[in-house]
């Protein structure tokens, strides 16, 4: 809100008119010992022309000139039609379209999203949109325990998904008395062999695609196993990669319906929704048809009305805002509509051939700048023999949290030092290159480490 438009006469009259004599009555149940009357870290105010000279002064801290980190959040060209639509009034001040006859263009926006989701992910049903990727995945593995008459109150996830997934998972999972069992990838993806010694149910095992190195996992050996064992397969997926990876609906083998992994989920960022300093982003949620009821959120569905006019309308609202919270599936709070209002226009801007595009180039930058980091004297690949997305990991001869530094005094976003999360890998260094670089990009970056490191 730009400024605060109640006078003391507009706060007065309303005080008056419920009886009270001050706004301090209305908290007059907090103890007073409770109460913070001043903010001691908090300075001084200051003025328009100050506050807005401070903040540009502080953004330009933060500026860079190049990015080559990924890690889960990835820097995309958003064409500049994506958000001039969306910044209208009828999307930018819309909120959740409770009534529906005052929201059918949202409403039909949702229902576009939720048709553009299940044809990229290759599921039957996609709801409107969660909160982030890690809440997701989080709601898909509750999902799962639901799905299963006698949950198995275990769920297996390799230690190639996303860090902070996993920690979130473990944060909102703890309380429901859902074990999470970490699958070690030593090798950089979760070998399917190594399973075949693992005993006891579990409800869910979740496989990433492509994983956090950006390698690719075996998924359909992955999903036939974990059906095989009565469990259902939940993808952790890169939307963008889907525009040519295999979707998960077609993973495993077998039948049509026994084939395909059973819920998807994944952060939808990728999708025309900026990098914003980290958020805020959206999640996605997708599933076959035989269990929609358990997904949690809300669903938007298309029908007619009495005089055959086609419509749309909110479903399957199993929240806590409609139903007694203890029957409800989920307990999501935070709308992110404008995100998916963002992700749609995008994806229908591009279309499948734009989103393949995007992905190729991707694929093909990350491949061209692979071949000039290993030229330099020190530098190797960690994992060569897996197949990679837009993201790979190298060893560097130094440390590689120092030369994140260092490349960062040069306005250069390097990358994520992988030792932060997984001491095993030491110096090595998660770098990504999507379709944003061009040759002078990669020539650029490959001689800043060049320099970094010797």
């Amino acid at each position: 809100m730009p400024f605060i438009p109640h006078t003391e006469a507009d706060v007065a009259s309303m005080l008056a008119a419920i009886g009270v004599n001050s706004i301090e009555a209305l908290f007059d149940e907090i103890p007073e010992s409770l109460k913070v009357h001043a903010l001691a870290g908090v300075p001084a105010g200051l003025s328009e022309m100050d506050t807005n000279r401070l903040l540009r002064a502080r953004a330009a801290m933060d500026a860079i000139e190049l990015n080559f980190a990924g890690a889960g959040a990835y820097e995309h060209h958003i064409p500049a039609a994506v958000w001039q639509i969306v910044g209208r009034g009828e999307f930018y001040s819309a909120y959740t379209p409770y009534q529906a006859e005052a929201s059918q263009g949202t409403l039909q926006l949702i229902y576009e999203y939720q048709t553009m989701m299940t044809r990229l992910t290759g599921m039957d049903v996609s709801n409107a949109s969660m909160y982030d990727g890690a809440t997701a995945l989080a709601e898909a593995v509750l999902m799962a325990e639901r799905c299963r008459r006698k949950g198995a109150q275990r769920v297996l996830v390799p230690t190639s998904v996303h860090p902070a997934y996993r920690k979130t998972l473990h944060t909102i999972v703890a309380a429901q008395n859902i074990e999470v069992v970490e699958l070690p990838c030593p090798d950089g993806f979760l070998d399917p062999a190594s399973l075949a010694a693992f005993e006891g149910e579990f409800s869910a095992l979740a496989i990433p695609q492509p994983n956090f190195f950006g390698a690719l996992e075996e998924v359909d050996a992955l999903t036939d196993w974990a059906h095989a064992r009565g469990a259902l397969a939940i993808a952790v997926v890169n939307p963008v990669s889907l525009a040519l990876l295999k979707p998960p609906g077609s993973w495993g083998s077998g039948t049509d319906r026994e084939r395909g992994a059973d819920i998807v989920c994944g952060d939808g960022q990728p999708l025309g929704v900026p990098l914003s300093s980290g958020g805020p982003y959206f999640g996605f949620l997708c599933c076959k048809k035989e269990i929609v009821r358990n997904m949690p959120g809300r669903i938007v569905g298309r029908t007619t009305d009495l005089d055959g006019r086609m419509g749309y309308a909110l479903t399957l609202q199993a929240r806590e805002q409609h139903i007694r919270r203890a029957k409800a599936t989920s307990n999501i709070c935070t709308n992110q509509g404008l995100l998916v209002t963002a992700a749609t226009i995008h994806m229908a801007l591009l279309g499948p051939e734009g989103l393949r595009r995007v992905a190729a180039a991707s694929v093909a930058n990350t491949a061209a700048l692979a071949q000039r980091l290993l030229r330099i004297p020190g530098v190797r690949a960690v994992f060569p023999e897996r197949a990679h997305f837009h993201e790979r990991a190298f060893v560097l001869p130094k440390p590689a949290h120092d030369v994140v530094e260092t490349l960062a005094s040069q306005r250069i976003l390097a990358g994520y030092a992988l030792g932060e999360e997984y001491a095993a890998l030491g110096d090595a260094l998660l770098v990504c290159a999507t379709e944003t670089k061009n040759e002078a990009d990669l020539d650029r970056f490959a001689a800043a480490i060049a320099a970094a490191v010797g």
